[in-house]
């Protein structure tokens, strides 16, 4: 049993010298860590023809990213709230860099499922550290917040465009990407020792640190709690497929096996999300969710008619569909789960939600490819694109209910 006293980091001060410009570098930070994420998706086809691995395989690497988010989750979830957000941030940006120098010596499959938990497990520590830092240099929940999703799809858009282009144009297509970025963390660390910390009193060893699970759902939110997670789930599983399958199909399909059009139609399909996002911030967080999942259903019928027909304008109108449907079904879904939890038990909820984005990420790209090694990948597909329309139709009809039951004077006192 720990000490309660001894653990418990003072409440953040207010930092109101710092303000909106320190903000905007964590707001960089974030991007620039989320860009990871995302930077071995035009590469993913030539590490195949490298490294000679089957697209089974090819989900596997890919899915590798969710254990590290979920290690970064379960356990270094609070550490920044505990020693530090600057304390936490240096040595996930030095994690980040780790991760690249591994892809940058990778000479077989291995060394991509080490870089992949790596790289999850950065940006799962940096991404909860740098909202929080960004909540309290602002002194404002809402526009900290779009800060930190506008910067989280504006990374994860440049990402696949980066290394794409060099993959393209640069020598070296393996190599070069992951240099560059080496660069641009060294550069995003460089100004984040800078920063001002908003952690009074931090405590001074990282072993003096809670490392305990927080993860739950308390029994009177659950079944509001239910349409956010599917909905969630469904929305990921989207990213996921573009993040991993869709250069594949853009080669086998449509006969586009170029690096710079893979990257640069999953970065579309981020840019998109994070241009919404930024315009709809007065749209209420329900309307957002329903709206979200309601689009999730023209993108699936596209993205399977650009399979099926070989059509790149098909496949256009998906990621146009499928971006705006990522960005309200995410936010919508966040401010839902923000706003019923129990605010002494806000952190458990929220980590269960990212639980259930991190496997809808990961678990149906694994499902497809294994399928279309059985069946072939026009059933696959079909199934990939029954599968989230019925998740946005089982959201859509859960979320109503739950809001009619909400509403209810009966219920609600209940």
């Amino acid at each position: 049993m720990h000490k309660s006293s001894s653990l418990a980091a003072a409440p953040a001060s207010p930092i109101t010298r710092a303000g909106a410009p320190a903000a905007r570098m964590v707001g960089l930070l974030i991007a620039v860590m989320f860009m990871g994420s995302t930077l071995l998706t035009p590469l993913y086809p030539l590490y195949r023809r490298e490294f000679g691995f089957s697209e089974v395989m090819l989900t596997l690497v890919y899915a590798t990213y969710v254990v590290g988010n979920l290690a970064a989750l379960f356990f270094l979830g609070r550490v920044s709230d505990q020693v530090g957000r600057r304390r936490t941030s240096l040595p996930a940006l030095a994690l980040g860099g780790a991760t690249a120098a591994i892809f940058l010596c990778a000479n077989g499959t291995p060394w991509l499922f080490v870089g992949r938990a790596m790289s999850g497990l950065a940006i799962g520590v940096s991404a909860a550290a740098a909202t929080a830092w960004a909540v309290e240099l602002l002194h404002d929940q809402a526009r900290a917040s779009a800060l930190a999703t506008t910067a989280n799809m504006l990374g994860v858009a440049a990402g696949p465009l980066l290394a794409g282009l060099l993959a393209q144009f640069a020598p070296a297509p393996l190599r070069t990407s992951h240099v560059v970025y080496l660069l641009l963390l060294a550069f995003v660390a460089w100004r984040v020792a800078a920063l001002s910390e908003t952690v009074r009193q931090p405590l001074p060893r990282w072993r003096d640190a809670s490392y305990r699970p927080r993860v739950g759902v308390p029994r009177d939110v659950r079944a509001a709690f239910v349409a956010p997670a599917v909905a969630g789930f469904a929305a990921f599983a989207l990213g996921g497929y573009y993040a991993v399958l869709v250069p594949g199909l853009l080669a086998d399909e449509l006969g586009l096996a170029s690096p710079v059009i893979s990257g640069a139609i999953v970065a579309t399909l981020y840019f998109i999300a994070a241009v919404v996002i930024a315009a709809t911030r007065s749209l209420r967080a329900r309307t957002a969710l329903r709206s979200g999942v309601v689009l999730l259903l023209p993108t699936a019928a596209l993205l399977l008619l650009a399979q099926t027909t070989a059509s790149m304008a098909a496949l256009l109108g998906a990621t146009l569909f499928g971006g705006t449907a990522l960005a309200l079904g995410y936010r919508g879904t966040l401010q839902v789960v923000n706003a019923i939890a129990p605010a002494e038990r806000r952190a458990e909820v929220v980590a269960s939600f990212m639980i259930a984005c991190f496997l809808g990420n990961s678990l149906p790209v694994i499902v497809i490819a294994a399928l279309s090694e059985l069946a072939g990948s026009t059933a696959a597909n079909v199934t990939f694109a029954c599968v989230i329309a019925g998740l946005g139709a089982l959201a859509f009809v859960v979320e109503g209910r739950t809001q009619g039951a909400r509403s209810n004077p009966e219920q609600h006192s209940a």
